[in-house]
């Protein structure tokens, strides 16, 4: 922990805060909107808006949180109000549709034209940006009724890649040498940031920190690119590609591990990743993290069927949870149907918020035995998640019940009798997917 947040967490330690404390790590949270103003977390220690920093934490006015990408109190910006039309109104329905494999083919047409249009993408990136942290952050306060939400803003506007051109060298140790260099660095830089926020939600007390947000491996190969580009000044092989974009996410993750450690009493959710890999042969960064204080989750249409666009890993991803036409939260008091694996990430850490309103004196890990052992097994799960199931939330609130008088691994025991598996449809229609329809995690990196 940093010395500026040593002085807060004393403090703190003195209070009585509530159990099931959520921050939402993302692009940002508009705290006003109706849904989550009501559960809003309000730093006990500060007065808004006076240019002090009361608790002496090194972060000012930090009513709500902190905006880490540009080092204020602003947790959204709200100069983005208004971009949302009805246009990304309607592609996000069509592309709900889609998925399911219900589309009809006017519709169909009309999606594949918008993802041709390289102007309504950069508009349908913007406010997906923009809403983001919202959409998620509604998400976990409608499945935590005691639960308070703090906002970490992680994903800034733009990210600059901090390399300088320098000389052509032709030795190839050389090359690999400097390139593993420019990737480390940046592994580490954004890492470094992810400790320091780490170490902020565990000042405050957030017994649950969601992670919609991430690396995959095509938007590592295309840092690769960039880094390659930049130190070199020429085009990577396709070989080279491939090895440094593995090798870049393996140093997120090392670097990674630092976060967790940061923060041990701090359950962290995040979502698999919506490029449809296999995360145990493509990594994704943070969600290929491993530890007590972590879970990882894939996404699900209802409880039917994996959803094409999500990642999976019997050895990578732990559960997995509805993740398609999810409406929540957006800014300016507007609601919307998203989908993505951002969107099942937030499902789960809000089911843990609610076993922890019931029970806050269970430890991440017993959170994590909870929420893993109490899922619904699915034959479509299986080899796609550790646990070959998705969760079930009635079932893990009656083992968070039955804990507070036995012992986890009988408490899930029983609550498996005592709770049945929720109902999936009989007939499942293969869903439909469009190359572009779905948008990556959002990432600190803006190429």
């Amino acid at each position: 922990m940093t010395l500026k947040l040593l002085a807060s967490a004393l403090v703190m330690g003195a209070l009585q805060v509530n159990a099931a404390n959520i921050a939402i790590i993302d692009s940002g949270t508009d705290m006003k909107h109706e849904l989550i103003a009501p559960k809003a977390w309000i730093n006990p220690l500060e007065i808004a808006d006076n240019g002090r920093d009361e608790d002496r934490n090194g972060y000012q006015d930090d009513i709500h949180g902190w905006n880490f990408a540009e080092s204020n109190s602003q947790v959204i910006d709200y100069s983005y109000l208004g971009t949302l039309n009805d246009d990304i109104k309607k592609f996000f329905s069509v592309q709900a549709k889609a998925i399911r494999g219900t589309v009809s083919e006017e519709e169909l047409t009309w999606m594949r034209a918008k993802v041709q249009d390289q102007e309504f993408i950069k508009k349908l990136s913007i406010y997906g940006n923009f809403m983001h942290g919202t959409h998620v952050a509604g998400i976990s306060a409608r499945m935590s009724d005691e639960s308070k939400i703090l906002a970490a803003k992680l994903i800034p506007t733009e990210v600059k890649l901090p390399f300088m051109l320098g000389e052509n060298p032709s030795n190839k140790g050389f090359i690999e040498k400097l390139v593993k260099k420019g990737i480390d660095l940046l592994a580490s830089q954004q890492m470094t940031m992810m400790e320091e926020i780490a170490a902020y939600v565990d000042s405050h007390k957030m017994t649950v920190a969601n992670g919609s947000f991430g690396t995959g491996y095509p938007q590592a190969k295309m840092i690769v690119e960039t880094v390659y580009k930049q130190v070199l000044r020429k085009d990577p092989s396709e070989e080279d590609v491939k090895k440094y974009a593995t090798y870049f996410i393996s140093s997120l993750v090392k670097h990674g591990s630092k976060m967790l450690k940061a923060a041990p009493k701090t359950l962290f959710v995040f979502a698999a990743g919506n490029d449809g890999l296999d995360n145990d042969v493509f990594g994704t960064s943070p969600a290929n993290l491993k530890g007590d204080n972590v879970i990882t989750v894939a996404a699900t249409i209802d409880y039917d069927g994996l959803a094409p666009f999500s990642n999976y890993g019997k050895k990578m991803v732990d559960i997995a949870a509805p993740g398609v036409a999810i409406r929540s939260a957006a800014p300016g008091n507007e609601y919307i149907e998203v989908s993505g694996t951002s969107q099942a990430a937030p499902f789960v850490a809000g089911v843990a918020g609610r076993i922890l309103d019931i029970n806050p004196e269970l430890t991440p890990l017993e959170v994590k035995m909870i929420l893993k052992g109490t899922v619904d097994k699915k034959d479509f799960l299986l080899g796609k998640v550790t646990t070959s199931g998705i969760v079930n939330t009635d079932r893990a609130v009656r083992a968070a019940t039955l804990s507070l008088k036995m012992n986890v691994a009988d408490s899930v025991n029983q609550a498996k009798i005592d709770i049945l598996d929720m109902p999936s449809k009989k007939s499942f229609v293969t869903p439909m997917m469009i190359p572009g329809m779905i948008q990556a995690l959002p990432s600190n990196f803006k190429l």
